[in-house]
């Protein structure tokens, strides 16, 4: 059961909260997520958000191509990370 999508081609300035609230039209959100590069703190442009119910993040899938503040977004499903992946 996949709740969990990953947002690309975010816009540098996109805090979680940011995320959260762009894709809270689907559903009811559990996390999001903008993933940070560790030794500057700086937003590397892609994100998750963690959905309650498996329709709402299907239904976010439509948000694929959609630009926003000036980026297009890529949107898919979030693939599981296989062990040793960093």
């Amino acid at each position: 059961m996949m709740k969990k999508i990953y947002v690309g081609g975010l816009p540098y300035k996109v805090t979680s909260e940011m995320l959260a609230e762009e894709f809270q039209q689907y559903g009811e959100i559990d996390d999001s997520i903008v993933i940070s590069d560790r030794a500057t703190g700086r937003s590397r442009g892609f994100g998750f958000v963690t959905f309650s119910s498996e329709q709402a993040a299907n239904a976010s899938l439509a948000h694929n191509g959609r630009e926003w503040m000036g980026r297009t977004l890529t949107v898919n499903m979030a693939k599981e990370r296989e062990k040793g992946d960093r």
